[in-house]
């Protein structure tokens, strides 16, 4: 690992407060590149970064690796490790809605969960605690019992480690409370496996796949879009996902766009649906 390197991951790392998940993406994306041209990133040219990238299909995974180098050139520009740098811009993306289930559908699902177990009880409060506030995953199952004041829900570990606070329903408090009342171990995480250790991300997702078919991440979206299309603000949308840009926030807005559509097709007499 170059010099430069080592003191961008310490940069992001201390200053920059991003999460342990994060600053190893960014190292293994940097480190492969280095490894495969053989020579310290801050070395290369232009061409040279854009040759080790050549072979990469798929788009996201290139804007990924694209992000982290001009992230690396953009703090040794600042740091006066360079004089100067061109970006790389980035590769389009065809622009797509995010997936979502409705509560309908998530409702009649967590029916099919066997309660009479402490952990039926901790899938049926896991599934709907996510839909009710929205939370990255990471940040779920982070949380501890102190992070849960009365209505309100503390969240402490949030992307780049910013804190909000965010109003929970009291349905899904209730459901919440009676999971902890059962859980047969001393533990303050909230979220625990069957030998009373702290869930790991990978059996949160085997939770929401095996009654919903989806990840978790979905239920996020599907908190979003139930704000967005019961008529919330975009801000305040930012706010409770805890989305640094509101950039990031607007792409429910075509869902919004969609449901306005759909709205007036349905409704209205002149609509093409109705003829």
């Amino acid at each position: 690992m170059s010099n430069e390197l080592e003191a961008f991951l310490e940069y992001i790392t201390v200053t920059r407060a991003l999460s342990a998940r994060t600053v190893e993406a960014y190292r293994s994306d940097l480190m492969q590149i280095e490894a495969s041209a053989k020579r310290s990133l801050i070395d290369m040219d232009s061409m040279l970064v854009l040759k080790q990238l050549s072979d990469i299909e798929n788009k996201r995974t290139l804007n990924r690796k694209l992000s982290a180098v001009n992230a690396f050139f953009d703090f040794c520009h600042r740091s006066h490790f360079i004089h100067d740098f061109t970006k790389f811009k980035l590769a389009k993306l065809p622009r797509s809605l995010p997936k979502f289930l409705s509560f309908e559908v998530i409702s009649r699902s967590l029916e099919q969960i066997d309660r009479s177990t402490w952990l039926g009880q901790r899938d049926y409060a896991l599934i709907l605690f996510l839909y009710a506030t929205g939370l990255r995953i990471s940040e779920c199952l982070a949380l501890r019992r102190e992070d849960i004041e009365g209505v309100w829900l503390h969240v402490r570990h949030g992307k780049g480690e910013k804190e909000r606070l965010i109003p929970v329903a009291e349905e899904a408090l209730q459901v919440l409370q009676a999971y902890l009342d059962v859980i047969p171990f001393e533990n303050d995480a909230v979220w625990l496996n069957y030998q009373g250790k702290p869930l790991s991300r990978i059996s949160a997702f085997k939770i929401t796949r095996k009654y919903l078919g989806v990840s978790p991440h979905v239920l996020r979206h599907s908190y979003a879009t139930a704000l967005i299309i019961g008529g919330a603000d975009l801000r305040v949308v930012q706010e409770l996902l805890g989305h640094a840009s509101l950039l990031t926030t607007q792409i429910y807005t075509h869902i919004q766009k969609q449901n306005l559509k759909e709205t007036v097709q349905a409704c209205h007499p002149m609509a093409a649906d109705r003829q």
